[in-house]
């Protein structure tokens, strides 16, 4: 996709996503590198990251680089974020966005699979925030971007545990923006809504959030949804 900004300040910097492999991830991976950054992602599906470095390395100047993780294992999580940093310097941007929002019926929601979720869709934002915390306030700085959802809003049905989780999101953003306030890290989060809206559509505002353009920003939850809630 061609660019429709540019942002000095994302040239050569490090940017993590999580569940970048594939959707609303890949996009981001996709935007990210077309701007020069020096893109890592986490994810399980090793098939499709795969694909999508090998249809990207023509174009961009930074080949993006791939660590398989199971994000509910936070020890493999904690590992994958040194191994990064490790080889490609301190991150300076965190995208949060690996989910999954398997539907489910509120009578049949057992302890173990209600665990289970917020292990998916909600207590790995908490951990990979805490592993790239130190690089950041070592570099200077950074900007950590949470992905929500409009759901919470509407409210949908169906899928309760997932919503839940979704909800959580903003808080934390909220707390963990004043808690690293101080050491000029930033903390946003985004709602993406599913009507009329592009993987591309979030990735430009998540492009926005990562920059030196939105320096003021933080402590906000923005809604990409088209108009819907």
């Amino acid at each position: 996709m061609a660019l429709s900004a540019r942002y000095p300040s994302l040239q050569k910097t490090v940017v993590l996503i999580t569940g970048g492999a594939t959707g609303i991830g890949a996009a981001m991976v996709e935007q990210f590198a077309l701007q020069g950054a020096q893109v890592a992602f986490v994810d399980i599906d090793e098939k499709s990251a795969a694909q999508l470095i090998e249809n990207l390395v023509p174009s961009v100047a930074n080949r993006p680089a791939f660590w398989k993780c199971d994000l509910t294992e936070i020890p493999e999580l904690r590992l994958a974020i040194e191994a990064i940093e490790a080889e490609l310097g301190p991150i300076r941007v965190l995208v949060n966005n690996a989910a999954s929002d398997d539907r489910h019926k509120f009578p049949e929601v057992t302890p173990e699979y209600w665990d289970e979720r917020m292990n998916v869709n909600l207590r790995h934002h908490f951990f990979a925030i805490q592993a790239v915390a130190p690089g950041m306030k070592r570099a200077g700085g950074g900007s950590i971007i949470n992905m929500s959802s409009i759901s919470w809003m509407i409210p949908s049905t169906g899928l309760p545990a997932y919503i839940t989780a979704k909800a959580g999101i903003v808080g934390l953003t909220r707390t963990l923006a004043r808690e690293l306030g101080g050491a000029n890290i930033r903390v946003n989060c985004i709602s993406p809504g599913a009507i009329m809206i592009t993987p591309d559509d979030v990735a430009k505002m998540v492009l926005f959030l990562a920059s030196e353009e939105s320096s003021a920003i933080t402590g906000q939850n923005f809604v990409v949804d088209g108009g819907w809630v």
